[in-house]
């Protein structure tokens, strides 16, 4: 049995690897910084573990190192559109005072990073170290590469795990947040742009949080083979960046959008609020659409012994049907018409989550 701290665990990921740990018999000590319950996908809190209120920007977390194998640091700051210094808060400074933590405790650190540290690169993608002179489309994988280095550098015993996109249940579609990206979802299924930029050839590689979540735990349980290593938790497939409209389109109460090449979108020709979108869009997520990285993780297979399901567009059909269904995304009785011509003037509706950035996850 393992006694494990994990940061961030009111979040999406940090929630459920709880679950899973303490479904599993270890000691699961929460940490979280404003949200008290702690719960796994499934939307239920979890039993039978400490939860702990901390901060990742103060010494040592806000904590007593005491009696740890292992952290887990899956808190972080999402915001893609932030400053440098926002995210070296949170990303750089807080991951330099998890390491503190666990080398103070005499514990492993594993980091969680992201797959998207790989910047602008695109082709394969190694399981190791980002390569010195790497070009990031923003801000957010910028701070996530360097938190990297504040691991590999700590002296601490580590292990780095690198999630993809992480969306619902890869047999239920199912997630109990949905993460920012899908907001171009939503921006899409209400009509508010009928035009999705995506490069022909580009991918976005979206994995299920069951395979990150498990991913993440096994990595835990066989740290002392697997320490030292950089691993990609991905999908089996990535899936083509238009099928974010196909998958759209092919229900049938839902616009069926246009997918132009990014750099044929006429932003003069569009209603003022569409355009307003589509600017937030496009400086916030063009570049996920218009890249083809594509992610080796036989290291991680290898030591985790854990393939990813099938993320194929039936994947995708059950992520828009679980959304749908839980009204992030529009229901049947809600009417939108498949003319753009026809579409009532959108409107920027930030209460409603459209707006282009993230979240910083508790912890």
């Amino acid at each position: 049995m393992l006694s494990v701290l994990v940061t961030g665990a009111a979040g999406l990921i940090g929630g459920e690897v709880c679950a899973r740990l303490a479904a599993r018999g270890h000691k699961v000590t929460a940490m979280v910084r404003r949200t008290r319950e702690v719960r796994g996908n499934d939307g239920v809190p979890v039993d039978g573990i400490e939860v702990v209120a901390g901060d990742v920007t103060q010494p040592l977390l806000g904590l007593e190192p005491r009696g740890f194998d292992l952290l887990i640091h899956c808190a972080a700051s999402l915001e893609f559109d932030a400053s440098k210094e926002e995210l070296a808060l949170v990303n750089v400074d807080g991951t330099r005072n998890a390491a503190h933590f666990a080398k103070t405790a005499g514990a492993g650190l594993l980091h969680v990073s992201t797959a998207y540290v790989c910047g602008t690169r695109e082709g394969e993608i190694a399981e190791g170290p980002v390569p010195a002179g790497t070009r990031f489309t923003n801000n957010y994988e910028e701070s996530k590469a360097l938190a990297e280095r504040v691991v590999a550098d700590s002296g601490v015993p580590f292990v780095i795990a690198r999630p993809s996109v992480v969306l619902g249940d890869s047999a239920t579609g199912a997630i109990r947040e949905f993460p920012s990206l899908c907001n171009a979802f939503r921006l899409l299924a209400r009509g508010k742009i009928g035009t999705f930029p995506a490069k022909s050839g580009a991918t976005i590689d979206f994995v299920p949080i069951c395979h990150v979540a498990e991913g993440i735990v096994r990595l835990a349980e066989r740290f002392d083979r697997a320490q030292g290593g950089y691993y990609h938790l991905v999908a089996d497939a990535p899936l083509p960046a238009a099928e974010l409209a196909h998958g759209i389109a092919r229900v049938p109460h839902l616009p069926d959008p246009v997918v132009v090449e990014p750099d044929a979108v006429d932003m003069a020709s569009l209603r003022p609020a569409e355009r307003l979108l589509m600017g937030h869009l496009l400086g916030t997520f063009g570049p996920y659409f218009t890249r083809n990285p594509r992610f080796d993780d036989s290291a991680f297979r290898s030591v985790a012994g854990l393939a990813c399901p099938r993320t194929d567009s039936a994947w995708l059909d059950r992520l828009i049907g679980y959304a749908i269904s839980v009204g992030f995304l529009p229901q049947p009785s809600v009417r939108v018409e498949r003319s753009r011509d026809t579409l009532a003037p959108p409107t920027l509706d930030f209460a409603r989550g459209e707006r282009m950035g993230n979240q910083r996850t508790s912890g």
